[in-house]
């Protein structure tokens, strides 16, 4: 199954239950306007459709995952254009944080400023050797608009998130997997392999049970501790109701593949 973008290049995989999200905007898929709106857009499809469990996000080509947004629009515009294109980009970014559906970053070559945000969004990040992660945004005279200074700190710390965000320093794939933001570093041409072996992975698990994991553990770090275990309680004594529990003790038992539904 695929959607028609101009931008962005949407596939389904009902039977492997993935989906695919391309940034076709080459050769950096910087994301202008244009191509933010038709992300979030397939963003949204991706998190309603029934078809699918776990989508990969890439840029096309080998050049860049993408470079971040679009700094010819940024030149002509003022303080209400800013806001509004920040808002744009966090619409993007909490569609994909929120959506029941885990996301998978596959980063090929740069990740720079809103590039890095799309990707810090995702829940799992899988790297190219050749990946390249920065947010240069100081060094152009403005900050991080869609989530950087919030969601980098949360991941390295304080100290590391200041040096990089400060700096506007890039970092390879070795020094990103150090400090914690990526998950895996592979070759090139295994990229899209590597990205689709974690996505078939959690695929194979219960639809309900994964939307809560991803839930609480996003919660985590808005709430207390003891808020979070609440919360977590409440998500877990809800699993009980649910036909996918039911299927998935009985499959342990009986020694087969259970057959989930997200019911």
């Amino acid at each position: 199954m695929t959607m028609d973008f101009m931008h962005i290049i949407y596939e389904e995989d009902a039977e492997k239950k993935i989906a695919k999200i391309i940034i076709n905007n080459p050769p950096l898929n910087v994301l202008k306007s244009e191509v933010l709106r038709e992300l979030y857009d397939a963003v949204n499809y991706a998190s309603k459709s029934n078809s699918i469990r776990a989508v990969i996000i890439r840029g096309s080509g080998e050049k860049a995952f993408s470079v971040g947004a679009d700094l010819k629009e940024f030149a002509e515009y003022g303080v209400h254009e800013a806001k509004e294109a920040a808002l744009l980009g966090h619409k993007v970014m909490n569609a994909i944080m929120n959506s029941p559906k885990p996301f998978i970053a596959a980063v090929n070559g740069y990740a720079l400023g809103g590039g890095l945000e799309l990707a810090l969004a995702c829940d799992i990040i899988i790297a190219s050797e050749n990946a390249k992660f920065g947010s240069p945004e100081v060094t152009l005279g403005i900050i991080p608009g869609w989530g950087a200074t919030q969601r980098i700190p949360k991941i390295i710390g304080e100290k590391k998130a200041k040096e990089l965000l400060l700096t506007g320093s890039m970092i390879s794939a070795e020094e990103a997997m150090e400090l914690g933001i990526i998950n895996k570093i592979v070759k090139p041409d295994e990229l899209d392999k590597a990205a689709e072996e974690i996505a078939l992975k959690i695929v194979k698990n219960a639809p309900l049970a994964l939307a809560a994991v991803k839930r609480l553990v996003n919660k985590s770090f808005e709430v207390s501790f003891e808020a979070g275990i609440l919360y977590e309680v409440e998500a877990f004594s809800n699993c009980f109701a649910t036909e996918d529990k039911t299927e998935g003790i009985k499959a342990f038992f009986e020694k087969r593949e259970p057959r989930y539904m997200g019911r």
